[in-house]
């Protein structure tokens, strides 16, 4: 393998939102895409240019035709979708959705563009508009909330009276299947496709079986992969779309450390390998800013004791950063920042701004991602695990957040609980995949989807859909 070739590799991995020069950064942070662009162009064009800063100005391009397709949404057409619930809406209180970030817009080369769930989020995000809109729609029962109402007493039940804190195993068989779209790639070119497989050295997921792959030939990463994959290739054929598929059977449980009744003291810092590598900063994400610093003052206070310190930062989190669907992660420089600055963010968004606060304090924190496999809802998730001396890496679900409907001891079930309806898939984020991917993926933090390219560049989420089904074969 060429030295360019091996480099563009590693760069796959870690491409970011932002460039080495200052200037196309600022264009681009402010909203200047058609100016970026002449700039980034103009870099490209010198001599002697590195092949690696070719590719990551190249990134930068395709950054802002994704974050174009984030924001679609013009005022006429947020405005139409809030005549329901605002039949004289205002500009005032426009102005103001839009200066507290409650609608989330960019100015993209002179035009206001809105996220395309902007109106959603706007209900969930800001707490007039919540009112108003259950004022008209009336208050909706949650599925999934009433789904754990009555299953989280069980594994409260079933750790208390065995004593073990893995416990009440779901067998589950899946197919998932990723299908590229006709014609997004020409007609007898390979395919190259990573799906994603469980992890297995996790002690909440075993028994792990392949049951169907679409191909005969495909590699299944090692598990020592820290984002691992199911990889396979196909040739496309004309005006037909292309699919992969996998079918497997796994058994998840459910695992509950009690960290307020324990008996045992609460530390943070006795090993000192686990200590290093999960309490430093992680770039771009996870970064100790003045931000985060005084943040976690005003949080913190002066408390002491490692226990109070992790609630504090769970209940914050879980009270300042309202669940709202979020923007591709590829176009956002510093996720954690981010959400600071807009006060919301989803699954991911908020685990890492709980693993900022918590590795800037001293408690070592690490990510995990994969799919939420509830029966009321399945769909993509993100959560974390810190490390706690004596019982080791325990889980923790910031999304999922205080649960009030329950009794004390348990309302704060997923601060070192989950349940066992998960598929664990990755045990970090923007880490290489196996085999290397050589173009830029379309998502450079997380892995759940899947990525998809061929030998003419990576193919985006536009080009392609995927598809979840379960079957529960035991509860």
């Amino acid at each position: 393998m060429s030295k360019i070739i091996f480099m563009l590799i590693i760069i796959s991995t870690l491409a970011t939102a932002q460039t080495k020069h200052p200037e196309i950064n600022l264009q681009i942070s402010q909203g200047n895409f058609a100016q970026a662009q002449i700039l980034i162009e103009g870099k490209l064009a010198e001599k002697d240019l590195p092949e690696i800063e070719k590719y990551e100005l190249r990134f930068q391009i395709d950054v802002m035709d994704r974050i174009r397709k984030d924001f679609k949404r013009t005022r006429e057409e947020v405005t139409t979708s809030l005549k329901k619930y605002y039949p004289e809406l205002s500009d005032e209180l426009f102005t103001n959705w839009e200066k507290d970030n409650s609608l989330e817009m960019k100015l993209i080369d002179g035009e206001k563009r809105y996220f395309n769930n902007a109106v959603p989020n706007l209900f969930r995000i800001n707490k007039e508009a919540k009112k108003q809109k259950e004022k008209v729609d009336g208050v909706k029962i949650d599925p999934l909330e009433t789904f754990l109402k009555d299953y989280i007493p069980k594994v409260y039940e079933a750790t208390s009276s065995s004593s073990e804190r893995i416990v009440l195993p779901v067998k589950m068989k899946i197919k998932y299947s990723l299908t590229v779209k006709p014609n997004a790639v020409p007609d007898g070119e390979i395919i190259r496709c990573w799906l994603p497989y469980p992890k297995e050295t996790n002690l909440r997921q075993t028994e792990i079986q392949l049951l169907r792959v679409s191909k005969n030939e495909y590699t299944i990463a090692d598990d020592k992969n820290l984002q691992r994959t199911l990889y396979l290739e196909e040739t496309a054929k004309k005006d037909q779309p292309t699919k992969f598929e996998i079918e497997l059977t796994y058994t998840s449980k459910a695992e509950f450390v009690n960290l307020f009744e324990s008996k045992m003291p609460i530390t943070f810092d006795q090993t000192k390998d686990v200590f290093d590598e999960f309490t430093k900063e992680e770039f771009p994400h996870i970064i100790f800013t003045e931000r985060i610093k005084n943040l976690s003052k005003q949080i913190i206070g002066d408390e002491k004791k490692p226990l109070q310190i992790l609630k504090k930062v769970f209940t914050w989190v879980d009270e300042n950063t309202p669940w709202a669907s979020a923007r591709e992660y590829s176009t956002i420089p510093n996720i954690t920042e981010y959400s600071l600055e807009h006060k919301h963010g989803d699954c991911g968004i908020q685990t890492l701004v709980f693993m900022t606060l918590c590795r800037y304090n001293g408690i070592p924190a690490k990510w995990q991602s994969g799919w939420m496999m509830h029966p009321p809802e399945i769909n993509l998730h993100d959560w974390c695990e810190i490390y706690v001396d004596g019982f080791g890496w325990i889980p923790v679900d910031q999304s999922f957040g205080i649960k009030n409907y329950l009794d004390e001891a348990q309302k704060y079930f997923y601060l070192g609980g989950i349940d066992a309806y998960r598929l664990i898939v990755n045990d970090a984020f923007s880490k290489p995949l196996y085999p290397a991917k050589i173009f830029p993926r379309s998502e450079t933090v997380d892995f759940q989807r899947g990525e998809v390219e061929w030998r003419g560049g990576n193919l985006y989420f536009d080009k392609w859909n995927y598809d979840m089904e379960v079957e529960y074969e035991s509860n």
